[in-house]
């Protein structure tokens, strides 16, 4: 997942971001409302957490501008407010689900998960993105800063799972049963030619490489 954590207090923040970084997931983080709130509307984010209480322009504030600007993204507030008229304000506002602090890490975590989950049901995905990386699902072309880039079937496969698990280290178990339907590991350098083969297209002729080599653990696709 890529998540936006908009939380002014340091000491939170940096608990939630270490955490989710620790589960695979690729997190940004605002410490204030209008920085979130600029964020939050120009990228793909996969989930939103918003503090209530922040400086410049509070959480609710921020969730009704994302939602009048059509920023469907799941949101998960934070708040200290835990009475149900608060809960109720902020699921008025356009949130998703409401936590209480304190809370625990694993209860956040599978909220943002199920979150997820929900939002990927009632909006399947028709185009994906991975900074200048985009690949349309519907018409199956793919393109990088513009410039079209073909693939062979199996490598968009390939590619179109990268782009899903996007920040997320990918296994080479994982390729081999998702793209290639082996629950068996047949013991070839398939999974490393085909890398090799989509690392040529995707990254060769731009300055910034995407799909990255994680030793010993397997790929990523990230914008850094």
């Amino acid at each position: 997942m890529r998540i936006l954590i908009i939380e002014d207090d340091q000491e939170t923040a940096g608990y939630i971001v270490k955490g989710l970084k620790e589960a695979g997931h690729a997190v940004d983080h605002a410490a204030d409302g209008q920085t979130g709130l600029e964020l939050g509307a120009a990228e793909p984010y996969d989930v939103l957490v918003i503090d209530r209480m922040l400086p410049q322009l509070d959480g609710l504030t921020i969730i009704e501008r994302l939602r009048g600007a059509a920023v469907t993204t799941p949101v998960l507030i934070l708040s200290a407010l835990g009475e149900v008229d608060d809960r109720v304000d902020g699921l008025k506002a356009g949130g998703d689900d409401y936590l209480v602090k304190p809370f625990a890490f694993s209860e956040l975590l599978a909220r943002l998960e199920a979150l997820v989950r929900r939002a990927e049901i009632e909006a399947p995905v028709t185009r994906l993105q991975v900074d200048g990386l985009e690949m349309d699902l519907l018409s199956r072309t793919v393109s990088r800063d513009g410039r079209d880039i073909d693939l062979q079937p199996r490598e968009f496969r390939l590619l179109e799972y990268l782009m899903r698990h996007s920040g997320q280290v990918v296994t080479r178990t994982m390729l081999l049963e998702k793209v290639w339907d082996y629950h068996f590991d047949p013991q070839t350098n398939v999974i490393d030619v085909h890398i090799s083969r989509l690392r040529s297209k995707i990254d060769k002729d731009f300055d910034t490489p995407l799909l990255h080599t994680v030793r010993g653990a397997g790929y990523v696709l990230r914008e850094y």
